[in-house]
């Protein structure tokens, strides 16, 4: 039955041709016909506020429809309204409305990101990788993705610094430890090392963004230290020594004694000359 004042959130209508029009061929169907959309942007569900919405929606039913697409086995994928598909099931609901749409994969991908980007709590690091798979799966470019979404092109990006972010420091973003600013400015620094350490710092100081960019700006400003060699076994130091004392040119080798590289130096046409009579007579 048509329930037309069903809304399909605020955004959707403007970026999908005749989308106002979807809230005219609402369905209910059983909730154990509907699957999670394996390529869903929001990985983490906040348990609380799943909680909060059941309680909602036994008071006032589901008040806007999910959106799904049609699946094998008679089932539907929820392309939008995970959140209230969760919610609908703590609340014991066996049918929920739905509006079943024929959606390409790519609109899918835009609409599920799309209605995440919308809430306000979603994890940056889960609007990050949603954007860069919308890039890599649809060919997208960060012009293309800041005007299908409605964000700048400097936020775009910014998001998708945060993924050369280490491991650790971004499911410290994720768990909610240090935030999506902390986060851009760690992404400055180049020393993983010292991304961790200040990502720690500003965890467990409460740090503000503004303190961060300070100290980030003194590791900056900081000499890189140069690494030394490691020091060549015994026997390799020895062949180093035996290549300069038979060519007379400046060796260096590195690797080990199953692999490496041994570099020779010369710094005139005579030494060239020479190296190329040694050669000479190796091949006679």
């Amino acid at each position: 039955m048509a329930k037309k004042s069903h809304g399909l959130g605020r955004g959707l209508d403007s970026l999908f041709p005749g989308a106002e029009e979807w809230g005219t061929s609402i369905q209910e169907i059983p909730v154990g016909e509907l699957d999670p959309n394996p390529d869903q942007p929001r990985q983490s569900f906040d348990q609380e506020s799943i909680g909060q919405l059941a309680d909602s929606i036994r008071d006032q039913g589901v008040l806007q429809p999910l959106l799904v697409v049609p699946a094998s086995g008679g089932r539907y994928r929820i392309i939008a309204g995970e959140r209230r598909y969760r919610a609908s099931r703590m609340a014991g609901l066996e049918t929920v409305p739905c509006i079943v749409k024929d959606i390409d994969v790519i609109r899918q991908m835009e609409i599920a990101l799309i209605e995440n980007l919308q809430r306000e709590d979603l994890n940056p690091m889960e609007a990050a990788r949603g954007i860069q798979a919308l890039m890599k799966q649809c060919g997208y470019t960060q012009e293309k993705v800041s005007a299908r979404l409605g964000k700048s092109r400097p936020a775009v990006a910014n998001l998708l610094r945060l993924l050369s972010l280490p491991e650790e420091v971004t499911e410290m973003v994720r768990d909610g430890l240090i935030s999506a600013g902390h986060a851009r400015v760690l992404a400055g620094i180049k020393d993983p090392e010292e991304q961790i350490r200040l990502a720690h710092r500003a965890a467990e100081e409460g740090m503000s963004v503004r303190r961060l960019e300070q100290l980030a700006s003194a590791v900056k400003e900081k000499p890189a230290k140069k690494r030394r060699p490691a020091p060549l076994p015994a026997e390799l130091g020895e062949l180093q020594e035996k290549i300069r004392m038979k060519t007379g040119l400046k060796s260096a080798l590195t690797g080990s004694i199953t692999k490496g590289r041994i570099v020779l130096q010369y710094s005139s046409r005579d030494e060239l000359e020479r190296l190329n009579e040694l050669l000479d007579q190796i091949q006679e």
